[in-house]
């Protein structure tokens, strides 16, 4: 088949996030199938931005990268960056299904309108519509960030979604619990698949590549060297990912005078990650070292390196729809214990019994599960470990979910 998938923010390897339209699209060409991803040419998740109005092919697959104005944080800017990539899509939709040719059209982006595109170019194309959720848009900023549902862009999303339930062919949805709110807003169930996050195999097989922040290396080995059980977290610094609960149980330890033989190793960057070293630095939480981020080629090395990861997310009922962080899955494969800050339609680490749930923005009960972790014997944590990433494997590899994905629209 020929795919054509529409992805504001796709990235590669080679551009950083988001990475799942990539690892599926590397997969269904391994299949044989031809695909197409358009993307922006700016996103605030890639740590490298493409070249805008350019097109070229990685892996096999082809992209073409709209030329895109740059933003910062959630406000007009970005409106206006999601405004350019659509109407740009919407003005080459007939270009699009006469010479591509698509059988499938995915609309893929984190946000609903590209639906309408979508819908204009598989039209055109007499070609099968799948809309894919990676988040439940306008719910999201409403109950994240506290957007009213009578804003205008929260009406603008909200038809778009309706829209989607109504005219796809099929729904993909990330997230396992959400056929309630789905077929509350017109969905056929019928139509509802779940294909989630995972991981590619092969980034976890073979030589590894090493960590190259010598300051990072030189401090994991220094923890290790004095005895201390290293915590942590690697990804994005953003209030979604609720790190001021961390510190917050760093400093309810420090006071208290226990987890003298914890060390927090903080790797990543994002929107909070200075206002967070600032707070480090502020109250004196010495146990805490902060590290930018790293190739996404090193992460398999630097998770290797921790004796507990840390994964947590803010109190708010949108995540009784279920969540699939990336995170979470390479945190499994490094076959590390999880501490899990969470409450949710599903947890994965329950599920996997790879470490252990607490509830969500209660640093006492983050401060209790970091030292009951630290307290097991190495042979008790390195079994939490092994089960994540036998887990993750019988789940949860691109192979697999690539393959989940294709015998949907086929069917």
């Amino acid at each position: 088949m020929k795919l054509l998938l529409i992805n504001h923010y796709a990235g590669s390897p080679e551009h950083g996030m988001e990475f799942r339209p990539y690892y599926l699209a590397r997969e269904w060409v391994r299949q044989g199938h031809q695909v197409l991803i358009l993307g922006a040419s700016y996103s605030h998740v890639r740590s490298t931005q493409p070249v805008g109005g350019s097109s070229g092919q990685i892996s096999g697959i082809a992209y073409h990268w709209y030329d895109t104005p740059e933003y910062q944080g959630n406000g007009v800017g970005r409106v206006k960056n999601i405004w350019s990539f659509c109407r740009q899509v919407w003005k080459d939709a007939d270009i699009l299904a006469r010479e591509f040719q698509p059988d499938v059209v995915i609309a893929s982006s984190t946000y609903p309108m590209d639906i309408w595109v979508a819908r204009k170019i598989a039209r055109l194309a007499q070609a099968k519509l799948v809309y894919e959720v990676h988040d439940l848009w306008p719910l999201s900023p409403i109950e994240l960030s506290g957007m009213s549902p009578r804003h205008p862009f929260a009406m603008l999303c909200q038809k778009a979604e309706n829209d989607a339930y109504r005219d796809a062919d099929v729904v993909i949805s990330m997230l396992p619990k959400v056929q309630q709110h789905m077929a509350a807003h017109g969905l056929d169930l019928r139509k509802l698949h779940i294909v989630p996050n995972g991981i590619t195999v092969e980034e976890w097989q073979g030589r590894l590549p090493a960590l190259q922040d010598e300051a990072l290396l030189a401090h994991l080995q220094a923890q290790r060297a004095a005895g201390r059980t290293v915590v942590g977290y690697a990804g994005s610094m953003g209030l979604p990912n609720a790190l001021d609960v961390l510190l917050d149980a760093a400093r309810l330890l420090q006071q208290q005078g226990q987890g003298r033989d914890l060390s927090l190793v903080l790797v990543g960057g994002g929107h909070e990650c200075e206002r967070l070293k600032a707070r480090v630095q502020a109250e004196g939480l010495d146990q805490v070292a902060f590290f930018p981020a790293i190739p996404k080629a090193q992460i398999p090395a630097l998770l290797q390196a921790f004796d507990i990861a840390y994964i947590g997310w803010q109190r708010t009922p949108i995540y009784r729809f279920g969540i699939a962080p990336n995170k979470l899955m390479d945190y499994m494969m490094a076959q590390r214990p999880v501490l899990h800050s969470v409450e949710a339609g599903n947890d994965p680490v329950a599920e996997a019994q790879c470490g252990l749930t607490v509830p969500p923005e209660d640093p006492a009960a983050v401060a209790r599960g970091l030292l009951q972790l630290a307290a097991l014997d190495a042979q008790t944590r390195a079994a939490m470990g092994q089960r994540g990433r036998e887990f993750v494997l019988a789940r949860h590899t691109y192979p697999v979910l690539a393959q989940r994905f294709i015998d949907a629209v086929s069917g």
